[in-house]
């Protein structure tokens, strides 16, 4: 490896030169399935011609003139997002966690205009919102968090899925102006809230004045069996974020918002420099108007159906499985023990996954994987499980 990357990874000792659909091809022309998606990024998986057509056509016109103009595409971009997710108006950056910096800042000049000069932030155990000085503070892993203090203050944390706590957060803590929170969470392993959780949430932020803000960088644009994961519980947010597989691989992400939250930012409150460039915007259409005209999220909805049979059926009796949970085509397997050697175990079979929160294997395949490559994903990591186990 390098000596000149800072070594911010512990990278596996391998690299790709081509993809296609759901496959990689390494260096040696050795084929790969991959079932993590670049961590939930690829969706259409790799090399999709929409994507690939859009990406040259405006390379050849125009990348990039900043957001001192107007932008075409991205008002464009602008339209497309708000439509499909009910919001109003949108601001675009380059990454999650720039769309969750935007929504902190958000929901603290939301506080600050309405005299409320401490303002706080709900957030919740094992979540993760990104590795900037305010999205690691708000996120709830004290890996990510060591070293970096003193950390950004203004966020009170609660129990991932439990509403009574924060009822009592609404009787304790008068300077909560927002809940910020994944629908699903991604890296704190697959972890899914009651059914009701979402839609209670709804209910409390109306009822206190709060803003309700959804993460849904990693279970948004149709990954969940849903565009957004939110529309399982046929709810709105206030605030909503994306990023991962907006762009297909293109760094892409957007701030979205709604109501009073849409109406926040003025000119001088944020900005961006690369933002909703031409290119990434591109980029964003094709993979919206891709995911909508091939019933890109209903197909992932049936997709993790089978993964989630297919698993409890390979896996019954498996000593050591704890559970098998997910939505859609994020796919949580956890076991119990850790298990970051099945990565490796993994790879030596041609698989693409990682481990999360120690002991969940998580699966994050292409939303255009093929009945039969969800099939042999299924064997594969079956297999690689039963022998990391030694229940073979």
């Amino acid at each position: 490896m390098s000596g000149t990357l800072m070594t911010t990874y512990q990278r596996l000792p391998i690299s790709f030169q081509r993809g296609k659909g759901a496959w990689l091809w390494d260096t040696a022309d050795n084929r790969y399935l991959d079932a993590l998606s670049g961590i939930a990024v690829c969706g259409l998986g790799h090399a999709h011609p929409a994507v690939a057509e859009a990406l040259c056509r405006q390379a050849e016109s125009l990348l990039h003139t900043s957001n001192l103009y107007r932008i075409p595409l991205q008002e464009k971009l602008g339209e497309a997002l708000t439509r499909i997710s009910a919001m109003d108006r949108v601001f675009l950056c380059n990454s999650g966690a720039e769309a969750n910096e935007a929504a902190i800042k958000l929901a603290r000049l939301f506080g600050n205009r309405n005299g409320n000069l401490n303002p706080a932030i709900v957030v919740m155990e094992q979540s993760f919102h990104g590795r900037t000085l305010a999205t690691l503070s708000a996120t709830g892993n004290r890996k990510v968090q060591a070293g970096f203090e003193p950390l950004v203050q203004g966020f009170v944390r609660v129990p991932f899925g439990d509403i009574p706590s924060l009822w009592s957060v609404a009787e304790n803590s008068p300077n909560v102006v927002a809940v910020l929170v994944e629908p699903i969470q991604g890296e704190g392993g697959i972890n899914i809230p009651p059914e009701d959780y979402l839609s209670n949430l709804r209910s409390l932020c109306d009822e206190q004045g709060w803003l309700l803000m959804l993460d849904e960088i990693q279970t948004g644009m149709g990954r969940s069996g849903r565009m957004f994961s939110c529309q399982h519980s046929g709810m709105v947010p206030d605030v909503m974020t994306l990023a991962k597989g907006l762009g297909n691989g293109v760094p892409i992400g957007a701030c979205l918002a709604r109501g009073k939250a849409a109406e926040i930012f003025v000119p001088g409150t944020h900005g961006s420099t690369f933002g909703g460039n031409p290119l990434a915007c591109a980029a964003a259409l094709a993979v919206i108007q891709t995911i909508e005209a091939d019933g890109l999220a209903a197909r992932a909805e049936h997709l993790g159906a089978k993964l989630l049979a297919g698993f409890a059926d390979a896996l019954s009796g498996v000593v050591g499985i704890e559970e098998i949970r997910g939505q859609g085509l994020l796919i949580g397997i956890e076991l119990d023990r850790p298990c970051g050697e099945v990565v490796n175990l993994a790879l030596q079979q041609r698989i693409l996954l990682n481990v999360t929160a120690e002991r969940v294997v998580r699966l994050l395949p292409p939303l255009i994987l093929s009945d039969s490559e969800a099939e042999y994903l299924i064997e594969r990591v079956s297999q690689v499980l039963k022998s990391f186990l030694h229940q073979e």
